[in-house]
């Protein structure tokens, strides 16, 4: 067995550099080999040591090539991550294969000639100086929300804790196959988020001009694409999965109680 370490390389953090250290060393105890660098397929699966942004970073890659990742939590929440530091001795259950993973639902976003990968979110927000937008949201040919927004969120049930959580929608179980609809301070007193169906390709416009409106879209927190008036977004479910190895033996319920209803240190 060959697993693949990876990092978040834009941060100096000495915590994961002494983690992947010490997960190397266990690795090396139990007879797994292990290399630290970018994934390839030549691995069985993929150690992310980080937070909820490295598992990000490195998710799709490991979707693409149909690879299980395992998230170990050198983070403030790590809600993605299933195993904390100090459970380093669980990584022995890899030998032997008895672990579990949970394959979390992707997104297909098209935009301005793009296709890109969501694991979390696709973010519609205006510019500070722009005026509002009217957004205009559609399934199968028919509106299903039209209103006037500084942003729109579509997360996936892995996202539903991420963003859209903040901005006052559901949590939703991530083996779920949905696409979470939450509006971002829209001009409305009924106006609430919508869980969807995701067999329904979903596409997102808005009404105005080029010299008074500027929105931009960001796919899991990514660098902002400009998004004209009169453009079309597309935003559906995608054939690809990432499976997240589970070695904590927590459930996602749990880590709802035990991450998401404290305050953050």
């Amino acid at each position: 067995m060959k697993a693949i370490i990876c990092k978040n390389e834009k941060k100096k953090d000495d915590r994961s550099s002494e983690a992947i250290a010490e997960v190397q060393k266990k690795l090396h105890e139990y007879g797994i080999e292990s290399v630290l660098g970018n994934i390839c397929a030549d691995c069985d699966l993929v150690i992310a040591v980080g937070g909820d942004g490295t598992i990000l970073h490195h998710g799709k890659a490991a979707a693409r090539l149909n690879l299980p990742l395992l998230g170990i939590n050198t983070g403030r929440l790590g809600f993605m991550t299933t195993l904390e530091v100090s459970e380093l001795d669980k990584l022995e259950l890899l030998k032997s294969g008895n672990w579990q993973t949970c394959p979390r639902m992707m997104l297909d976003v098209e935009i301005g000639g793009e296709r890109l990968l969501a694991l979390n979110d696709v973010v519609f927000l205006k510019d500070i100086n722009s005026k509002l937008p009217e957004y205009k949201v559609s399934a199968d040919g028919a509106i299903i929300s039209e209103l006037r927004a500084d942003g729109l969120i579509l997360s996936t049930p892995t996202g539903s804790t991420a963003y859209a959580l903040s901005a006052g929608g559901p949590i939703i179980e991530p083996w779920l196959d949905c696409i979470e609809l939450t509006p971002m301070c829209a001009h409305s007193l009924f106006n609430r988020p919508v869980i969807l169906s995701a067999e329904n390709p979903l596409t997102v416009h808005f009404d105005g001009n080029d010299d008074s409106h500027s929105v931009f879209v960001s796919v899991d927190g990514g660098r902002g694409i400009e998004f004209k008036a009169g453009e079309k977004a597309v935003i559906r479910k995608s054939a690809l999965r990432l499976s997240l190895i589970n070695l904590g033996g927590r459930s996602f319920h749990a880590a709802v109680s035990n991450k998401l209803m404290k305050s953050i240190k």
